[in-house]
């Protein structure tokens, strides 16, 4: 047997390089390269392997270890999984703050490779720097906290495991069924550590994935199942984009007169013009689709998890005899809802039930209600870009710091409301851009309003609702399509938590637009708080009130394009419609990043429609109000929402 002696860390360089997979006959490499932010943990053992020879990787330095594993994310999503990153990160806090990044990739099903430093296997020199000790158990490290988090989790505790943990990791990682974050940790000591490897570890490796076809009793029982429904309504999710069953699905809904609602993952699959798309659905839908929703007597979902977003918390669906029929490539999620269930890849399963409706001659026997629902939407939409502060404002979100609007206006020296900027962004950016976008009010906004002129330039992390992920998806999104426009849709909060890879971008030269909606707080929650018969409390930007102690003081002021012109970035600062066109024209001609800081007013995001969200509301509490949202709250559930 042949071999070849080397670390562990240059034989898991070498092995990376080696893993292709295969689409549809089509081959190319898998793992585009590695994001690094190096330590004492991971710098002289993998660091040392990447300096020496990475091959075929692009080895890119990160600002932040949750930053840097977002671009990651970031950059499979838009390529539908089938490209990935690795990350690495040094031991102790480095791993720690990857945690949250992990979770983001496997609650989105994005497949993402951690390779996190750890302490030494030999525990020679226990405690090493950055190591927690827990008494009762030595072989516990700060990456254990990867273990809930992580499709696949393994510690490389001698340097033989690393083929058996690495051959592992690329099965899951290719596995359109089950994957999403995988760490492989490596203790820093093992890392360096020299190993007669056998040649054919390095073998060029080709992961099929397969489109896993629906068995005939599948398809029977789905045929079946939609020749007894009139009004079936489809839902479009991430998995119709992830499968590339674009066209497949199309097709489908258009020879039975189906129309259909997309969730965040699914949304611009199909163009939002499209006769039979009823835009957003659930909790953060539009009306289109949440009235017909309601009607629909089978709902068919393909590859989506039916979230509480989705379903309203398993509301939205209110026909008396309405059943549900899943097609996902992960049985987990084709069981929900009690659903008929076809595992299977939606492009194959879609064209396989299809044959057989159309051989039935099967039509829908809607009328006129899918046309009347899109127009009463329209005419809605129309509305909300054109909603304009004046005097006697009524604002969208009405009845919740209603008396504070001027004050913010004046603070913020704004008369922009938000619904009319994404009016004006939708007209204005170019058809092919992407939009990048996780947290706060914009998502709800974005999947109600947005417009897609092209498929596949809705980007949306929602799965997690990851604040922070944005700015740094965005790069990710980048490097994935650089010869489309990238716009990071971000709120003011989620940019303050994380924004640090906007420097990532001016390092690599990449070029995106960040569009920053500062209304001067957590604005989402806010709306939620008081919602639930609360005040506000803290989830405003103000300065603490020295007179009574509370966060109650005058509005926080916050330059946002000074701190994304400090990382080398072109800023700007809107106020009006007039400087807000200026500046998007003028963002185009920069060879750099930029950063639009549009300051809005609170309060003036979209409403829900039709929809429901259940929340934990105090059922005892001495505010009346509170008291009487969680009875609402209990009426909901005894009257309309499904129990599983």
């Amino acid at each position: 047997m042949s071999t070849l002696r080397m670390t562990t860390a240059q034989a898991l360089v070498k092995f990376m390089n080696q893993q292709y997979v295969e689409v549809d006959g089509e081959q190319h490499r898998l793992i585009h390269g590695v994001f690094t932010i190096f330590g004492h943990g991971n710098v002289v053992g993998l660091g040392q392997a990447l300096e020496q020879d990475a091959g075929e990787l692009v080895v890119h330095q990160g600002c932040n270890e949750q930053g840097m594993a977002h671009i990651a994310m970031g950059f499979a999503k838009q390529h539908k999984r089938k490209k990935i990153y690795a990350v690495t990160s040094s031991v102790g806090p480095g791993a720690a703050n990857m945690v949250t990044a992990a979770a983001t990739a496997t609650a989105n099903r994005i497949p993402v490779l951690f390779l996190p430093g750890d302490v030494f296997a030999t525990r020679q020199p226990d405690p090493v720097l950055q190591q927690v000790e827990q008494y009762h158990d030595n072989t516990i490290s700060t990456n254990d906290c990867f273990r809930p988090v992580s499709r696949y989790w393994d510690r490389v505790s001698r340097p033989e495991q690393l083929m058996s943990a690495m051959i592992n990791a690329m099965r899951v990682l290719t596995d359109p069924a089950d994957t999403g974050a995988v760490t492989v940790c490596l203790p820093q000591d093992v890392q360096g550590e020299a190993f007669d490897f056998p040649e054919y570890f390095f073998q060029k490796r080709v992961h099929r994935i397969e489109r896993r076809p629906a068995t005939e009793a599948m398809i029977q029982d789905a045929v079946e199942l939609i020749r007894r429904k009139k009004k079936p309504m489809l839902i479009c999710g991430g998995g119709v984009r992830y499968s590339e069953a674009h066209e497949a699905f199309r097709q489908f809904a258009e020879q039975f007169n189906i129309p259909f609602g997309e969730t965040q993952a699914g949304k611009s699959a199909i163009v939002s013009e499209h006769e039979l798309n009823l835009g957003g659905v659930g909790t953060t839908g539009g009306l289109a689709a949440n009235l017909i929703a309601k009607e629909a007597d089978l709902v068919i979902g393909v590859g989506t998890r039916f979230t509480d977003f989705t379903t309203a918390s398993k509301s939205l669906f209110q026909h008396p005899e309405v059943e549900f029929l899943t097609l996902n490539v992960a049985e987990f999620d084709a069981h929900k809802l009690d659903a008929t269930a076809v595992v299977a890849d939606a492009q194959v399963a879609m064209s396989a039930i299809g044959l057989q409706l159309a051989e039935a001659d099967y039509r829908s026997s809607y009328r006129d209600e899918i046309t009347d629902a899109k127009a009463a939407w329209n005419a809605e939409l129309a509305r909300l870009f054109a909603v304009e502060y004046q005097e006697g404002f009524s604002p969208e979100i009405a009845g919740q710091l209603d008396d504070k609007l001027p004050e913010y206006s004046d603070a913020l020296q704004t008369r922009l409301t938000q619904t009319r900027v994404l009016g004006l962004l939708d007209q204005h950016l170019e058809d092919d851009a992407i939009i990048v976008g996780a947290a706060g009010s914009l998502p709800g906004d974005l999947q109600r309003v947005w417009q897609p002129k092209q498929p596949d330039t809705y980007h949306m992390e929602y799965g997690y609702s990851c604040m922070g992920y944005e700015i740094a998806a965005s790069v990710g999104a980048k490097i994935a399509r650089p010869q489309q426009p990238v716009y990071a849709m971000v709120g003011d909060g989620s940019y303050m938590m994380l924004h640090s890879e906007l420097q990532t971008a001016i390092q690599e030269g990449l070029k995106i637009t960040v569009l920053l909606f500062d209304n001067a707080g957590f604005g989402c929650i806010n709306n939620l708080q008081m919602s639930q018969g609360m005040g506000s409390f803290g989830t405003e930007n103000r300065h603490r009130d020295p007179a009574t102690g509370g966060m109650t003081g005058n509005l926080v002021k916050v330059d946002f394009a000074k701190n994304a012109e400090s990382y080398g970035c072109k800023g700007y600062t809107v106020h009006t419609e007039a400087e807000l066109l200026a500046a998007l024209e003028d963002a185009r001609q920069q060879p750099v990043s930029t950063l639009i800081d549009i300051k809005v007013l609170p309060k003036t995001m979209t409403h829900g429609y039709e929809s429901w969200w259940r929340t934990g509301t105090a059922q005892v509490a001495e505010n009346p109000d509170v008291v009487a949202a969680a009875e609402s709250i209990q009426q909901v559930l005894e009257t309309k929402a499904r129990q599983y």
